[in-house]
């Protein structure tokens, strides 16, 4: 039995706009941006694709599930610029074939730095999902899968089910990342470990013409989960939602293969079925214990936490962010605060990144700066105006 959980992430960060170190104004925020931002990428992926996956619900009359991790600034940002979308994602909601998941409020890497923000952002986030689509997630997902043992150990004693993980090499060695597993020292939680090459099958290779697999169609697609038959239970597909219509276009047939790939799935042996991560935590008990000491990531090669932390520029932004979080708190400006905590996100620190190749062009892709160094600038002359209003009276 091959047991495909699809996840979807989608998260779009508050861009900042270019800010001089002459620049006093605390409108910090390229509205204009973000607003032609989101309404493009809902254009050309959150309802086509929302639409998609609707239709293939109600076409296979429910066995087909999905589930979301939506972030609240992307949430935020669809109340002021697409309220469709948000009428989208309910309407999925309405199926009960879909389940949505819990992170931090503004994908942001406050565990890393602060277990108090960490525990107020995901409250945050909790409280927004059950908002807006009446659903108490069961399931966490960290940041860009960021993850180790710690956060295991944390986010169970936060009263969380399950958490997702990249099924990274270093950590599994000759394990599949087919089976649910369990984290040490965090005996009721469970862990769901992200199958990255046929991830990435879809989410980066779907369109490469040098791959030796091109045109990757869903029939082909349904044999590679299906062989997964006798070797696991669960077949973990997590990607950005953006993958679709985005990252891969509509004309590269994206849609195409994703309206049809769940029914060569269900095809390709009587046994497959599709679940959500709550179903598949409910159904199948640990195959055993993953050790993961060291912090984990579902992104660049290294998988690691090198595309926020690899140079000094983003080490020496996130410290000076965090160490405003005592006194801006006790300064008790609300406004102040949620510019602060927006500037948590971490799409901030990864347009630092300066790897070269293939990692350093996806780096490139997403950032709406010149230069890493242009990022750095830019951010550390916003933060030095939150430091003058937090010097100031109140």
């Amino acid at each position: 039995m091959a047991s495909v959980v699809f996840y979807f992430q989608v998260h779009q960060p508050f861009r900042l706009r270019r800010y001089s170190v002459f620049d006093t104004d605390r409108h910090y925020f390229d509205d204009q941006k973000n607003g032609e931002v989101l309404r493009k990428v809902a254009a050309r992926c959150y309802l086509p694709g929302s639409r998609v996956l609707l239709d293939t619900i109600r076409a296979h009359n429910g066995k087909f599930r999905v589930a979301f991790s939506i972030t609240g600034c992307a949430l935020e940002q669809f109340r002021k610029h697409a309220p469709e979308v948000i009428d989208a994602f309910r309407q999925l909601n309405d199926t009960g074939c879909v389940e949505f998941l819990n992170e931090t409020y503004y994908h942001s890497l406050s565990f890393l730095y602060s277990r108090e923000e960490f525990r107020e952002q995901v409250e945050m986030h909790r409280e927004l999902v059950k908002q807006t689509f009446g659903k108490e997630p069961r399931v966490f997902r960290n940041t860009e899968l960021i993850y180790n043992n710690d956060l295991a150990h944390f986010v169970s004693h936060m009263g969380y089910d399950a958490v997702l993980a990249e099924g990274a090499d270093q950590i599994l060695g000759h394990r599949s990342p087919n089976h649910v597993y369990r984290p040490p020292h965090a005996p009721r939680l469970k862990l769901l470990l992200k199958n990255y090459r046929l991830s990435d099958d879809i989410a980066f290779r779907f369109s490469s013409r040098t791959w030796e697999q091109w045109p990757l169609t869903a029939e082909k697609f349904a044999q590679w989960v299906n062989q997964i038959n006798g070797n696991g239970f669960v077949c973990n597909l997590f990607m950005d939602f953006e993958t679709f219509g985005e990252h891969q276009a509509a004309d590269t047939g994206i849609f195409d293969f994703l309206r049809h790939l769940p029914g060569e799935i269900l095809r390709a042996s009587s046994e497959n079925q599709f679940l959500t991560p709550g179903q598949a935590i409910d159904r199948y008990d640990p195959a055993g214990e993953v050790d993961v000491p060291h912090m984990i990531s579902w992104t660049d090669a290294e998988r690691d936490l090198s595309a926020w932390l690899g140079n000094a520029m983003q080490s020496n932004a996130l410290h000076e962010l965090y160490k405003l979080e005592g006194p801006l708190k006790e300064k008790g400006d609300e406004q102040l605060l949620e510019d602060w905590r927006k500037l948590t996100t971490s799409d901030h620190f990864y347009y630092m990144c300066t790897k070269h190749w293939a990692d350093g062009e996806v780096h490139k892709y997403f950032s709406p700066y010149e230069s890493p160094y242009d990022s750095y600038i830019n951010f550390m002359n916003v933060l030095d105006n939150v430091q003058t209003r937090l010097r100031a009276e109140a």
